[in-house]
C-alpha cells in the first residue's frame, strides 16, 4: 500500500529549508542598509500585490521563500537598521533569533510549570539574574517575597500592576462586584499613553486618572502628585496606583523616585515604575543613578525588547509581594488542577499575566545573556550612550538648532529653531530619503525631532551620517526659504 501522503514538511525538506531561511537572514543583515530605512509603501499597496484567494494546492518553499523579497520587503520598515533612529529601538540579535527559533521548534505552551517545568524554571532563574545585573531590589527575587516574570510587553505588565493595585485598596472585592467609580490612578503628563489604556480596561475609567504636573525637565512633580492625592482624598475617592518612569517616551525623562516612592508610602499606594527602554541603562553602574528609589516599588518593568538585543516580544515584570498579583489574576478551573499546582511548591506564570496561555520566551533571554556576557552588555550599553551625547555636543555646537530636553542617557530631542514647519519639513524631507528614520514629539507644545541610539549595529558613522544629512537637509530648506536674488 502506498504511504498516503501527509502533506507535512519532512524533517530532511525543514532542514534544508531552514538553512535557507538562516542564510537569507544573514544576508538580510548583510545588506540591510541598502534599503530605504522607513517603507515608502502606499497604503493598500502590499494587499494589492498579494492574490486574492488562498492557495488550493501548496506552494513550494523556495517560491514562498522568494515572496519574501519581491512582495514582503518592499513594505518593511527596517528596524534593525544601523540607520534606524525613530521611536524607541526594537532591536534584536543572533542570539537572539536563534533562540527564538528553538523556542517555535519545541513548540511550548507554558501556561502551568507541569506543561512544561523548563520553560518555568529557565524563566524565574534568568529574571533572578536580571535582578543581580540590573541591581535591583533584593525583594523582586524569588526567593524572597516577591519575583519576576515575562510579559509581552510594559503595557501589560503595567495592567497587571494596576489590576493588583486596585484589588489591595479595595481588599479584592472589586474582582467580584466590579469597580464603584472611587478608585484613583495617577502618572505624569509625559508619561507612556498605554496608562490609559489599562485604567479602561481595568474599570477605572479615564476620569479618575489624574496626569500630574512635569517640571522644566518633563519629570513628576512630587509636590503636585501629593496635593491631588491629598485632593482626591477630602473628595472620599480612593487613590490606589501610582506609575512612575525612568526613561519617558517623549524625552527620556526620569521621575523623582524616592521622592514619589515616599509619598506612596505614605498613603498606601501602589508604587510602580515604568522602565521600558531605560531600564538596561542599570547594567552599567554608572548609570544607576537612575534607578535611585526604585527600592520603594511594589513592581518594576522594563523592555529587554527594546535596547538589551532580545528580540520582541520580551518585557520583564517584578512584583516586591507575589501573593498580592497572583490573589489578584488566579483562577483554577477543573482542567487545570494538576499534583504539581496543588502542592504549592512550582510557580505558574499563568496566574502573573492576562492569559493563560505562554511561550517559551525565556530561552532568547537566556541566550542573549549568555552570548554577550555582562561584558558585552555594558560595552553597548555604555557606546549606545557615547555615541548619543556626542550627537548632542554636535547639536550644540551648531547655531541653527538647539538640544530641547536633557539627555541623561541615549535620547536627544532636538529642533531647529525656524519653528514647527522647519522642524517637520525637515522631518519629512530625511525620512523619505530612505538615508534614516526620525520621529517627533511636542515638548512646550514646541514640534521636537527625537533621535534615539539604540539599535544593535549602529556604530559612530551611522551617527555622524545621520548628522551630516540633518545639517544637509537643513542647509536645503534654508536656503529654499531665502533663495538668491
Amino acid at each position: 500500500m502506498p504511504d498516503e501522503k501527509t502533506f507535512h514538511m519532512t524533517p530532511d525538506e525543514f532542514r534544508q529549508h531552514g538553512h535557507a531561511v538562516v542564510d537569507w537572514i544573514a544576508d538580510y543583515y548583510a545588506r540591510i542598509e541598502s534599503y530605504p530605512v522607513l517603507s515608502r509603501a502606499e497604503a493598500g499597496q502590499i494587499r494589492a500585490s498579494l492574490p486574492a484567494h488562498p492557495p488550493s494546492k501548496g506552494e513550494s518553499f523556495t517560491a514562498i521563500l522568494g515572496d519574501i523579497e519581491k512582495l514582503i520587503l518592499p513594505g518593511v520598515t527596517h528596524w534593525q537598521s544601523p540607520n534606524f533612529f525613530a521611536f524607541f529601538p526594537a532591536n534584536a540579535s543572533g542570539p537572539a533569533i536563534l533562540g527564538d527559533l528553538l523556542s517555535s521548534g519545541l513548540g511550548v505552551q507554558g501556561m502551568l510549570w507541569a506543561t512544561s517545568p523548563a520553560c518555568t524554571e529557565l524563566e524565574t532563574h534568568v529574571l533572578d539574574w536580571l535582578v543581580e545585573m540590573l541591581d535591583l531590589p533584593r525583594q523582586f527575587l524569588s526567593t524572597s517575597s516577591g519575583g519576576g516574570v515575562i510579559q509581552d510587553t510594559a503595557s501589560s505588565a503595567s495592567l497587571c500592576a494596576l489590576l493588583a493595585a486596585r484589588e489591595r485598596a479595595t481588599n479584592f472585592a472589586s474582582n467580584k462586584r466590579g469597580c464603584d467609580g472611587k478608585l484613583v490612578a495617577y502618572t505624569s503628563s509625559q508619561a507612556h499613553s498605554s496608562i490609559e489604556k489599562d485604567v479602561q480596561i481595568a474599570g477605572l475609567g479615564l476620569d479618575n486618572l489624574r496626569l500630574i504636573d512635569v517640571d522644566e525637565n518633563f519629570a513628576m512633580r512630587p509636590d503636585a502628585l501629593a496635593r491631588q492625592i491629598e485632593q482626591d482624598r477630602r473628595a472620599r475617592l480612593v487613590p490606589c496606583f501610582v506609575c512612575a518612569t525612568i526613561g519617558t517616551t517623549s524625552s527620556n525623562a526620569i521621575d523623582p523616585l524616592p521622592e514619589i516612592g515616599r509619598i506612596c508610602r505614605e498613603n498606601d499606594v501602589w508604587f510602580h515604575v515604568d522602565a521600558a527602554m531605560s531600564g538596561t541603562a542599570a547594567l552599567c553602574p554608572e548609570l544607576r543613578h537612575t534607578h535611585r528609589g526604585v527600592e520603594l516599588a511594589d513592581s518594576y518593568t522594563f523592555n529587554p525588547h527594546k535596547w538589551m538585543f532580545t528580540n520582541f516580544d520580551c518585557n520583564c515584570f517584578y512584583v516586591a509581594d507575589r501573593k498580592a498579583l497572583i490573589q489578584t489574576l488566579s483562577i483554577l478551573p477543573e482542567y487545570l488542577r494538576n499534583k504539581a499546582t496543588e502542592s504549592g511548591a512550582v510557580i505558574d506564570y499563568r496566574d502573573w499575566q492576562i492569559p493563560l496561555g505562554r511561550r517559551f520566551r525565556a530561552l532568547k533571554l537566556w541566550f542573549v545573556i549568555r552570548h554577550y556576557g555582562i561584558e558585552g552588555l555594558q560595552y553597548h550599553v555604555r557606546r549606545h550612550v557615547e555615541l548619543a551625547q556626542q550627537f548632542a555636543g554636535r547639536v550644540k555646537h551648531d547655531a541653527r538648532f538647539e538640544v530641547a530636553a536633557p539627555a541623561p542617557l541615549n535620547l536627544v530631542c532636538f529642533r531647529h529653531k525656524g519653528g514647527d514647519e522647519v522642524n517637520q519639513a525637515l522631518m519629512d524631507r530625511l525620512n523619505r530619503s530612505g538615508d534614516l528614520y526620525l520621529t517627533h514629539t511636542r515638548l512646550n507644545d514646541r514640534l521636537t525631532l527625537r533621535f534615539c541610539v539604540g539599535q544593535t549595529n549602529t556604530m559612530e558613522q551611522h551617527v555622524e551620517r545621520a548628522w551630516s544629512r540633518i545639517q544637509v537637509e537643513a542647509g536645503k530648506l534654508e536656503a529654499d526659504a531665502h533663495p538668491a536674488g
